[in-house]
């Protein structure tokens, strides 16, 4: 049965957001194996460039070189990818998994101003409205969680820089997005784009790549990669269905679904604040996909020419 075009925006960003929040587990493990952050990167990029290559192969879908397309691959795969996904991994050590996932619901109010003041893609007001009720969630939550104050200021300071990045991204890859561009080959051409940076910086560093490392937990390895394959292969999709704010509430379902998988797997404990803050953004996201059935103030140029 067919998705209506109404629904595809909600169910695309439930199931990038779901996806993003098994990352925040996920790499609380891989630090716990000794994986350095910034491998645990490289294996990401590179392993959705291989996995969504593939498919793109078999699909015999086209893989586009042209100048527009190497500019978005380049500036979008190291301001969306290798600069944020590094961040949440260098500072999960000092923070924790779950208030680093709580850094990507600051996203959506970044990612609303720059929008605005860039005329890009901007909400009704009933979506500022929305995107307003998911972040006082994601505030109920970082009390809940009462472990800020553990942290110090230079690694709480450095982690605010996730959302910001990933704001720019958010804009940037609607304002220069290439015409009639799909979203298979952007998140391939994205995440080779990522995995050359961050492999560039690993060996200017350290001389090598590390990758032996990753045999300390090949099947969580695996595991990560297939879980950040399939947000790729639907994250484009959502950007051109729903533009960068309703995008960037990806943040929002990712840090419930991180509270959640800590809880199950992990064994992390919350308190009754933290899980009305995850209610409270579940109604953010509805309202917000309610508004996004109206006209946007400012069209996206998304997938057009």
């Amino acid at each position: 049965m067919p998705v209506s075009k109404t629904s595809e925006p909600l169910i695309l960003l439930l199931a990038t957001g779901t996806f993003l929040g098994l990352n925040f587990p996920l790499g609380k493990l891989a630090g716990a194996a000794g994986i350095q952050p910034a491998v645990w990167t490289l294996l990401i990029s590179t392993g959705c460039a291989l996995v969504i290559g593939a498919v793109l192969a078999l699909k015999r879908e086209a893989f586009p070189l042209t100048p527009p397309y190497l500019r978005f691959y380049a500036i979008g795969g190291t301001i969306s990818y290798a600069i944020p996904n590094f961040l949440v991994y260098l500072t999960i050590p000092h923070l924790g998994s779950g208030y680093a996932s709580i850094m990507f619901t600051l996203s959506p109010i970044i990612t609303t101003i720059l929008a605005t003041a860039l005329n890009a893609r901007r909400p009704n007001l009933l979506g500022v409205i929305g995107i307003l009720i998911g972040f006082v969630g994601a505030m109920l939550i970082v009390l809940g969680k009462g472990r800020v104050g553990d942290a110090s200021s230079l690694w709480i300071g450095i982690g605010f820089l996730i959302p910001l990045s990933l704001a720019v991204g958010n804009v940037y890859r609607t304002l220069d997005w290439p015409p009639n561009a799909r979203p298979l080959p952007l998140a391939v051409g994205t995440n080779l784009a990522s995995s050359l940076v961050v492999s560039a910086a690993l060996l200017l560093a350290n001389g090598e790549l590390g990758l032996t490392s990753l045999a300390e937990a090949p099947l969580l390895s695996v595991i990560q990669v297939a879980a950040s394959a399939a947000m790729f292969a639907v994250f484009f999709r959502l950007q051109m269905a729903g533009g960068p704010v309703y995008l960037s509430q990806i943040g929002y379902v990712g840090a419930a679904v991180g509270l959640g998988s800590g809880t199950f797997f992990l064994g992390e404990h919350y308190d009754l604040l933290t899980w009305l803050g995850a209610v409270v953004i579940a109604v953010g996201v509805i309202v917000t996909t309610i508004a996004q059935r109206a006209p946007s103030t400012a069209p996206s140029s998304v997938g057009k020419s």
